[in-house]
């Protein structure tokens, strides 16, 4: 499943990142670090089809408004840092 998710979310996140964007090639470099970024997320542990979907939204958007992979990366992992912190405050109540 931890596969499926990572897939899913980078499917997910990359159609809506095209809707968006007509004159990008379905195989452009974005993809593969968007892949990459996820990658990465998935093996320090995070699972969550939802997380991962936010986290690769999220990457895309400022990886174009940045310009820069590390900014990229920060603003996603904040994005999902208060995801989870979110959640963890719901739980609590």
């Amino acid at each position: 499943m931890n596969s499926q998710a990572l897939e899913g979310a980078c499917a997910f996140a990359w159609r809506n990142y095209l809707l968006h964007h007509s004159g990008i090639s379905e195989n452009d470099s974005r993809r593969s670090v968007l892949y990459r970024y996820l990658t990465n997320l998935r093996d320090t542990g995070e699972y969550d089809f939802d997380l991962l979907q936010i986290a690769a939204v999220v990457y895309l958007k400022k990886l174009d408004e940045f310009h820069d992979d590390r900014g990229a990366r920060l603003a996603a992992d904040q994005a999902l840092a208060e995801c989870l912190e979110s959640r963890r405050a719901q739980a609590e109540t």
